[in-house]
């Protein structure tokens, strides 16, 4: 009778602990495609690299996740960046370094930079000679 229960315990746990990976993965792939949207990259995948339980966070037992974010910037290259995750909250995303994306969608320069003119607008306003 006592093991029965205490099997039952333990699967319960078990499945809170399931539910509660499920979620964060769930909540790490939002915030990648959001993140990579910001980043102007292209989202290529996102993957648990490791797990481990924890205590804190809102329930007390928690998970300490690394998720590995795969991306490109081309459509050819591929970059790797990493989150980490305490319980429901990200605690740091890492970014390589990479190239910008293709230069038709970077922004346009406005006004004149560089040259003796500076901010000025036109050389021929007789100021600068």
């Amino acid at each position: 009778m006592m093991t029965d229960f205490l099997l039952i315990v333990a699967l319960v746990v078990i499945a809170a602990f399931f539910w509660q990976l499920r979620q964060m993965a769930e909540l790490s792939r939002v915030f990648a495609e959001r993140e990579c949207q910001k980043q102007k990259v292209q989202l290529l995948a996102i993957a648990m690299e490791s797990a481990r339980p924890s205590i804190g966070g809102s329930s007390g037992l928690t998970w300490k996740a690394k998720y590995i974010l795969e991306f490109s910037t081309d459509g050819i290259n591929q970059f790797r960046a990493h989150i980490w995750m305490h319980g429901k909250k990200i605690q740091k995303v890492q970014w390589p370094i990479f190239p910008e994306p293709e230069w038709l969608e970077a922004p346009e320069a406005r006004g004149s930079v560089g040259g003796s003119c500076g901010s000025r607008g036109s050389c021929n306003s007789g100021k600068c000679k």
